[in-house]
């Protein structure tokens, strides 16, 4: 009797340290897909084995960006499909505003441009650093949803602009695995 209550008792325990462990591989899934920087020193806070950490990192960095990707494409072609119909829903005081708005994104005019020292320095930057700084700064600097949104809304022509975002979140991830090595008693 008292062996088998000892089976219980440990069987019991088996599936909850399972179900623990796919809670906390979903937790950093999902916080992997929208903040990508600082979810491998946290699944190794709080407790995930480093393999497993390291994996479920780089599937929701991937499947972040894919689904955000994706998801920020439709959203851009809804706004610019349905651009005329949302001002009949729109307030009698902001219409005539969205309308300016609508009319001048569709005539595609560019305004007179006043170069500041900013704006000569952003200028710069975009020209210089635009596709690959994007890249390289969305798991870092940038947040996942964010780059996504970004590469989607002026790179989206660009040939391999999927795998290049792919590449650059498991190449951070290997910067990151590499802190995470060199200073094992910050994590462990």
């Amino acid at each position: 009797m008292k062996s088998q209550n000892n089976c219980i008792h440990l069987a019991f325990k088996i599936q909850t340290n399972i179900q623990e462990m796919v809670i906390k591989f979903l937790h950093v899934i999902l916080l992997a897909s929208v903040k990508y920087i600082v979810t491998l020193p946290y699944a190794m806070i709080i407790g995930m084995e480093y393999p497993q950490a390291l994996v479920a990192v780089l599937l929701g960095g991937i499947g972040g960006f894919l689904f955000f990707y994706y998801l920020s494409k439709r959203v851009i072609r809804i706004f610019n499909h349905n651009c005329p119909k949302i001002s009949s829903f729109i307030p009698l005081v902001f219409r005539e505003r969205y309308k300016a708005f609508c009319e001048n994104r569709n005539a595609r005019r560019k305004p007179i441009k006043i170069f500041s020292r900013k704006n000569r320095f952003i200028a710069r930057l975009r020209t210089n650093y635009g596709f690959w700084g994007i890249i390289l700064t969305t798991p870092v600097l940038l947040s996942i949803p964010l780059g996504a949104f970004l590469a989607n809304k002026y790179y989206s022509r660009r040939r391999h602009i999927v795998l290049f975002m792919i590449l650059s979140i498991i190449g951070w991830a290997g910067v990151l695995s590499g802190f995470v090595c060199l200073f094992p008693k910050v994590f462990f």
